[in-house]
């Protein structure tokens, strides 16, 4: 299985995952010409991309949406809210509703030979969802938007063996910054943003033997420094008997340019 993340911030994400028979996109929250470009960068034609897997949506998820399925007439999957959210949305243009394939949380469906979990999230968007894919027993969990996490989130993502995960913020950056007192309330809310203080305890739980590539995701361009996420999720992981270094690669997305091609 393999994954690149293509953009990866509060300004727009894309997640390329695939197989050597199957290749998905989980969101399109950047422009058409970014994706090409990033797909192309990894050897993908983006013409053989199986469908869309969206998120939620919130414009940094899909905002490239109406430009890639009409260029190429990707099936694109949601739930129905999430559906009919986008449907609303007058600057994605038309989509034929019958590129729509209409998904339920905790149900899984297969993409040719990829099985793929959606499963829900605590954010403030219609109905949203999170994926974990799996392949001749390899998995791979996607998860950004979280807001919070519990039982039911770990259960979802136990067993990757390759994590995006969000890192969205520092606490103590969003607090004294400049954003006003309603934006940091949502944020730091259940149905807000995943810190990298708690994505560092996630991972603590997910961690297995087979786990060996993280990437920290969604980072916020406002409120969190990649060194900063990085170190944070670092320090949690060796307060947990996780040596980085010797056990685990842990990365950064970056936010405007693929990052590491992951192959397992």
């Amino acid at each position: 299985m393999k994954l690149c993340s293509i953009a990866s911030g509060s300004s727009g994400n894309c997640i390329y995952v695939g197989n050597n028979n199957t290749n998905l996109l989980v969101d399109v929250g950047i422009s058409g010409k970014r994706i090409e470009s990033g797909l192309i960068s990894i050897d993908i034609d983006p013409k053989t991309i199986d469908g869309i897997l969206i998120t939620h949506e919130h414009s940094d998820h899909i905002s490239g949406l109406g430009v890639m399925a009409r260029r190429y007439g990707i099936p694109i999957y949601a739930t129905v809210e999430t559906i009919s959210a986008i449907l609303r949305i007058k600057s994605i243009g038309k989509i034929s509703e019958e590129l729509f394939r209409y998904i339920e949380p905790d149900v899984t469906f297969e993409i040719n030979d990829m099985a793929v979990n959606p499963f829900s999230i605590s954010h403030d968007a219609s109905n949203p969802v999170c994926y974990t894919f799996t392949s001749n027993g390899q998995k791979i969990g996607v998860a950004t938007d979280l807001g919070k996490y519990d039982d039911y989130i770990v259960s979802n993502l136990k067993g990757s063996e390759v994590l995006l995960l969000e890192a969205n913020h520092d606490v103590n950056m969003l607090q004294v910054g400049a954003y006003p007192y309603h934006l940091k309330r949502r944020i730091l809310g259940d149905r807000g943003h995943l810190s990298n203080d708690n994505s560092g305890r996630l991972i603590s739980e997910l961690l297995h033997d087979k786990l060996k590539h993280i990437f920290l995701g969604h980072l916020s361009k406002e409120n969190n420094y990649p060194e900063l996420a990085y170190e944070t999720v670092k320090i949690e992981l060796e307060n947990n008997h996780c040596n980085v270094m010797e056990h685990i690669s842990l990365r950064v997305a970056k936010r405007d340019e693929p990052s590491d091609y992951i192959i397992i």
